[in-house]
């Protein structure tokens, strides 16, 4: 089977086909019609590139038959090849008839061949504008129902009732005003505890608010030195810096009408806080170089785990760019502060990990329930998920039991959160007693920094002895 382009002849005369033939087959497939009706039968079936017509032929002239053709099928390139004085009739028909070349007999192999190379160039780029016409067509159709649906997901998935919380959860009363200052247009300020998911409220609150069709863009304030949080966020000019070799588009532009998350705020610096808060005032950004201002219409929201007050007080945070932040605060309560909540997350992250995972049927033991119940988790949720990732992956059986869970944790469980061992049997007093020691001497571990001549002198220890303990407790890598 062959790719080559396809070219029609039509021509009466046996021996100017066989001419044609000869001069293009080593660069084409050929294909011969001696009538209109015989080269009509061939372009239902064949998809061809261009035709070549005599313009004499019996009961029709080519300028005519290739007037009908342009009608039926657009594409082909259609030229006219002819040996009489009828160049007025062709020329008279060439834009009815769309013809491309008219040429004379006798005709040169050589500037025939350049002509049909220039003829399927023609072809190519009007099927290249065809298809661009098409998407220019389709295109923004298919972007603006791709926008919606996606825009429609994000809004289901980060919907407040996606937040997991059980009844009687501090976390509940959070939810409430946050849902309830989604649909004021106010700056607001989540604080919390690094892991206790201040971004995941700030998505709720921006897709439940009138701006939620419009973009949600992130930034994390204390990850980038002040020039280039600028760039990120006001935008720059080519050659503004070191390392500015473009013109450069910041996120309060490309969140034009939607919400900016900016996250570790309290992280920023005294001269960058300078120039966020003339932005929050002035409601215009300057990228970096430029002379002139521009407008931006962005709600902002942003979030730290310091305590913003107490920096205020410090002098390491701007009073008014504090307040203009602060129009509305929300603080998230840690992880140990509505323990409730744990099984629930529990179970949620589980199923979330399985699947990830490939192992969708796990579940976990209600003594491994427990343990993770009465654990304080300083990391908050994303130690937890941390956790929950570990024990699927050490997960032999579908039971996640306490075995699976990381030995640090175990040790550090509330000894009142749970009556069982891991047997499921009520504790004896020496596993009591045991629990409570390898707490103690964790609790001694973090606070000297994991130096065990003081941890042991503090003990009243030696240090071969507290290093034993360590090893039963499973403490070595805590240390």
């Amino acid at each position: 089977m062959t790719n080559l382009p396809i070219i029609l002849v039509v021509d009466d005369e046996k021996q100017s086909q066989e001419a044609l033939r000869r001069v293009l087959s080593d660069e084409f497939q050929v294909l011969t019609a001696s009538t209109a009706e015989e080269a009509e039968g061939l372009l239902e079936h064949e998809m061809v590139h261009a035709i070549l017509c005599d313009q004499r032929m019996p009961g029709t002239q080519g300028v005519d038959f290739l007037k009908s053709v342009r009608a039926r099928w657009p594409d082909p390139v259609r030229m006219i090849i002819s040996g009489y004085s009828d160049a007025e009739d062709i020329i008279a028909g060439v834009n009815e008839a769309g013809i491309y070349q008219y040429i004379t007999k006798p005709w040169e192999p050589d500037e025939l061949l350049r002509t049909l190379h220039g003829a399927l160039r023609l072809y190519q780029l009007q099927r290249e504008h065809a298809q661009a016409s098409l998407d220019l067509k389709v295109a923004p159709a298919m972007l603006e129902q791709a926008i919606a649906k996606k825009t429609g997901t994000l809004k289901r998935h980060h919907h407040f009732d996606a937040i997991i919380h059980a009844a009687g959860s501090p976390l509940a009363e959070v939810i409430e005003i946050s849902r309830r200052v989604s649909s004021f247009d106010i700056s607001v300020l989540i604080t919390g505890e690094s892991g206790t998911g201040k971004e995941l409220l700030a998505r709720a609150i921006h897709y439940n608010s009138p701006r939620g069709n419009k973009p949600f863009v992130v930034e994390n304030c204390g990850a980038l030195p002040d020039q280039l949080l600028e760039s990120e966020l006001f935008g720059c000019k080519k050659g503004a810096f070191t390392g500015a070799y473009e013109d450069r588009i910041g996120l309060f532009e490309q969140a034009s009408g939607g919400t900016i998350f900016l996250d570790e705020i309290g992280e920023t610096s005294p001269a960058f806080q300078v120039k966020l808060l003339r932005v929050l005032q002035e409601g215009e950004i300057r990228p970096l170089g430029a002379r002139l201002t521009r407008k931006v219409d962005v709600r902002v929201i942003a979030a730290t785990n310091r305590n913003l007050d107490d920096e205020v007080g410090q002098g390491r945070f701007r009073r008014d760019l504090f307040y203009r932040l602060a129009a509305f605060p929300i603080h998230l309560p840690p992880l140990r502060e509505r323990p409730v909540d744990i099984p629930l997350l529990a179970e949620r992250l589980l199923i979330q990990t399985g699947k990830g995972f490939g192992r969708p049927s796990l579940h976990l033991s209600p003594e491994a329930m427990a343990v993770l119940a009465g654990y304080d988790w300083p990391g908050n949720v994303r130690e937890l998920q941390n956790e929950i990732q570990r024990m699927v992956a050490m997960a032999d059986g579908r039971t996640l039991g306490p075995d699976q869970i990381s030995p640090r944790i175990r040790a550090r469980a509330c000894p009142g959160s749970r009556a069982l061992n891991d047997d499921g049997q009520p504790r004896t007093l020496r596993e009591e007693v045991e629990i409570l020691e390898a707490r103690i001497l964790s609790d001694s571990l973090a606070r000297h920094r994991s130096n065990i001549s003081r941890v042991a002198e503090e003990m009243g220890l030696s240090r071969v002895g507290l290093r034993a303990k360590m090893q039963r407790y499973g403490l070595e890598k805590a240390s």
